[in-house]
C-alpha cells in the first residue's frame, strides 16, 4: 500500500522540462482614455479664454462716462500713475510764508492715494436710504521743507466723494531708521476744535481739500476700470501660452 501511494505522488510531480505558464499581464490602457482627457483639458482651456475675452469686451464697451479732470488751481499737482499699481502719487511745490516772516520757504507736498478701499452707507448715521454708498479712498499726505529734508509732517486722511477728512497728524523721520512703534498722537477728532480748524486751514493752503477728494474719486474710477482690463488681459496672455 505504501508503494502504491509513492507511485501516485510521483505521477503528480511536474516534469523538469515542463515550461511554466506565463503570468497574466495587466490590461493596457486604451488610447481613447488619454484622448478623452486631452479633449476635456482643451474644452476647459477654450471655455476660460472665451470667458476672459467676453469680460474684456464688456468692460471695454462700458467705460466710465466721467472724464479725469485736471487738478484745479491753486493746487497744481503733477500726477505719477504707474500702471499695475494700486496707488497714485501727486506732487507739488509750495512756497510757505509762516510766522509773519517776509521770506518764503519752499515745501514739497506729496499725496499718495489708493484705489477705492471701502464704503459706508450713504448717511453717516448708518441708516440706509437706498442711495449709493459713500466710497472711501485712503490718502497719506507728506509735507517736507527743503531746508529740513530729514523730517516731514504726515497727515493720514480719508477721501470721500465730497470731503477730505483728516484722521491723524504726526511727524516722521525721512532717510533713516523709523521707530518700530512710533507714537502718532491722538485721533484727529479728539483734538481741540481750534487745532482741528488750524490743521484744515494748513492743508487747504497746500491744496489738500474737498476739491482734491472729488478729483481723486473721479481719477480712481477710471484707474480701477483700466487696471481691471489690464489684469484680465494679462491672465488671458498667460492662458494662451
Amino acid at each position: 500500500m505504501a508503494l502504491a501511494l509513492a507511485r501516485r505522488l510521483l505521477r503528480l510531480r511536474p516534469h523538469h522540462g515542463m515550461i511554466p505558464l506565463p503570468s497574466p499581464t495587466p490590461p493596457r490602457l486604451l488610447p481613447s482614455r488619454t484622448y478623452i482627457a486631452d479633449m476635456r483639458r482643451s474644452a476647459f482651456h477654450d471655455r476660460l479664454l472665451r470667458s476672459l475675452r467676453s469680460e474684456i469686451s464688456f468692460l471695454a464697451d462700458s467705460a466710465p462716462q466721467t472724464q479725469v479732470p485736471e487738478p484745479a488751481p491753486p493746487a497744481p499737482f503733477s500726477v505719477d500713475d504707474r500702471p499695475g499699481e494700486q496707488w497714485v502719487c501727486l506732487r507739488r511745490a509750495f512756497l510757505a510764508s509762516e510766522g509773519g516772516k517776509a521770506e518764503r520757504e519752499e515745501e514739497e507736498v506729496r499725496v499718495d492715494a489708493t484705489l477705492v478701499d471701502g464704503a459706508l452707507p450713504p448717511t453717516r448715521s448708518g441708516a440706509d436710504t437706498g442711495g449709493p454708498p459713500r466710497l472711501h479712498i485712503s490718502v497719506k499726505v507728506e509735507v517736507a521743507k527743503a531746508a529740513r529734508p530729514g523730517v516731514a509732517l504726515t497727515f493720514e486722511c480719508s477721501a470721500w466723494p465730497d470731503e477730505m477728512e483728516v484722521q491723524r497728524v504726526f511727524p516722521i523721520r525721512r532717510g533713516g531708521p523709523a521707530p518700530v512703534q512710533q507714537y502718532v498722537g491722538r485721533q484727529f477728532s479728539e483734538l481741540d476744535e481750534e487745532m482741528q480748524s488750524a490743521v484744515r486751514d494748513y492743508l487747504e493752503q497746500r491744496g489738500v481739500n474737498d476739491d482734491l477728494a472729488a478729483f481723486l474719486h473721479s481719477y480712481m474710477e477710471n484707474k480701477e476700470h483700466a487696471e481691471l482690463i489690464r489684469w484680465l488681459k494679462n491672465v488671458e496672455c498667460y492662458i494662451k501660452k
